[in-house]
């Protein structure tokens, strides 16, 4: 089965909204395991907006999973990947001011510096990963480049959705269908929700991992936390 990881960057937004420590992120990453989940996401920026350096940090503690740390790889970035060891780091290519993850990685644009930064990375015993748009040729340069996983980048697929599902999922198939003949691992990340995250995996099947953050967080307020990671569960089977 697909597996699940939750992705908590809101639950520091929300935190970090009225200062303190409430919600308390530590925790709720520790329930959210609980409930079911099967990995802990974080991307922290450097403005510190939602999840801060020493929540990275208080997090590696706690999470009995798989750590998914995500970033632009920067000196910062890096420091933190070597410190910390978790299971994953996903490298995305967004520049400090962008709201949320907007693109993926042109990665023959891009080959000499991802072969050096994945390099390292994989010498320290961490899984990588590299966000990337449902395009065939940046998938072969992402098995060029020495990654062991691509993060399908779901934006687009989730806008199309509605007007026609296969439509929206012809790209990312064809594109996944590249990547498993490669021998590369496939994540799936941004604006998967309960409404289309089903139709996904049945085209995809093979798909390894969903990172997901925003929709799971708003649904929470709805159905309670537990619940909600029950839901999402119940449409990766």
């Amino acid at each position: 089965m697909t597996k699940l990881s939750v992705n908590i960057n809101k639950i520091a937004t929300i935190r970090n909204a009225r200062g303190g420590n409430n919600p308390n992120v530590v925790q709720v990453a520790k329930d959210a395991e609980q409930f079911g989940a099967q990995g802990i996401t974080v991307h922290p920026r450097p403005d510190e907006r939602h999840i801060t350096t020493q929540d990275v940090y208080d997090l590696k503690e706690v999470v009995t999973t798989e750590y998914n740390i995500e970033g632009y790889p920067d000196e910062r970035y890096l420091k933190l990947i070597e410190e910390v060891r978790p299971a994953q780091a996903t490298l995305v290519p967004d520049p400090p001011h962008v709201l949320t993850s907007n693109a993926g990685w042109d990665t023959q644009k891009h080959e000499g510096f991802l072969k050096e930064v994945i390099s390292h990375i994989n010498s320290l015993g961490v899984r990588s990963s590299i966000f990337v748009e449902p395009n065939e040729k940046h998938v072969e340069g992402a098995k060029e480049v020495g990654t062991n996983r691509i993060e399908l980048y779901t934006e687009m697929y989730a806008t199309g959705y509605e007007s026609s599902p296969e439509k929206a999922i012809a790209d990312y198939k064809a594109a996944a269908a590249k990547a498993n003949a490669l021998g590369l691992g496939i994540n799936a990340g941004h604006d998967l929700d309960l409404t289309n995250l089903k139709y996904l995996v049945q085209e995809i099947p093979y798909i390894d991992e969903v990172s997901i953050g925003h929709a799971l967080v708003c649904d929470a307020l709805y159905y309670g936390l537990e619940n909600t990671i029950q839901l999402y569960l119940r449409e990766l089977r």
